[in-house]
């Protein structure tokens, strides 16, 4: 079998595909910035503000699965986090262009993550598809300029693909643990919609870029059901049988908590799916309620 190297891969999306992955049969190698005699995987260093890599992560390595990224939510957005989100993603993915191309790595294929933030921190009527222009705030620059860097891959005649995530649900912490509150409410006006994806649907996808040939360019990954907040706080506190109160938390409020970083909590667009679905993935969780009963 195929031997599999993913960066990030101690997160919470790399933990769960490297568990799929391997129970799959492929060989399973990861990059991280520290060694942790914990993980059972072959581990291989890297330093991206050092930019240097341990050069026999890629013996061997026939895809790269590239997760990457400082947390968007995990703190305030003060000039130096802005700017670790930033490199964190685009330099890690030249400083494994660079490698790859100075190596001459025989790569079948690079798959990697982008964001639904790509399309801007807004609520609008429409629907986005991969085809539309990136919006025009601080996320949407950032994918912008995280697609460039990952589409220089295809210089070197690699296959490329790149998951545009939304949401990603999962059991073992991310945006469902922090929304899963004693008392359940929306937040600021309910009405902005959030584009979600079930973790397996997700590392599905990302066993597909890997395995279909076919497989390239851009795709959104998240499910086809559009929800508002007000909605999925709904179905979440009916799931987890806690008291749903449906009060809007001021935007005042939450702006002067979080500054910036709150346009991407008070604000949602509709993504669709509908490129995913016609290269024949079917996904395992499309409605809400269904993905939660199986996380809660």
């Amino acid at each position: 079998m195929d031997t599999i190297l993913i960066s990030g891969g101690t997160g919470l999306i790399g933990r769960r595909l490297s568990y799929l992955l391997k129970s799959k049969g492929y060989k399973v190698h990861l990059l991280s910035r520290k060694s942790n005699p914990k993980n059972s995987l072959p581990t291989f260093l890297w330093n991206i503000d050092q930019y240097s890599i341990d050069d026999s992560a890629f013996n061997g390595v026939n895809h790269i699965i590239h997760l990457t990224g400082a947390g968007v939510a995990n703190k305030r957005w003060t000039r130096k986090r802005k700017n670790e989100i930033l490199t964190s993603r685009v330099d890690s993915t030249n400083l494994l262009y660079d490698t790859i191309k100075r190596l001459k790595v025989p790569l079948k294929s690079f798959v990697a993550a982008s964001a639904t933030g790509y399309y801007g921190s807004t609520t609008r009527d429409k629907i986005f598809k991969e085809t539309n222009e990136p919006g025009n705030d601080f996320l949407s620059n950032v994918c912008e300029l995280w697609e460039k860097a990952i589409n220089q891959f295809e210089q070197l005649k690699i296959r490329t693909a790149i998951l545009r995530t939304g949401i990603v649900l999962s059991k073992e912490g991310g945006a469902l643990e922090k929304m899963t509150t004693p008392i359940i409410t929306p937040i600021g006006n309910g009405k902005q919609f959030m584009p979600w994806i079930h973790i397996d649907d997700l590392c599905e996808l990302y066993i597909k870029g890997i395995e279909d040939h076919k497989f390239q360019g851009v795709y959104n990954a998240v499910s086809s059901e559009h929800i508002t907040n007000f909605s999925f706080s709904k179905v979440l506190s009916k799931i987890v049988k806690r008291p749903f109160i449906p009060f809007l938390a001021p935007k005042i409020l939450l702006k002067l908590a979080l500054g910036e970083m709150s346009s991407i909590i008070l604000n949602g667009n509709r993504v669709s799916a509908e490129k995913i679905k016609q290269t024949g993935f079917k996904f395992k969780f499309e409605n809400l309620n269904n993905a939660l009963k199986d996380l809660l």
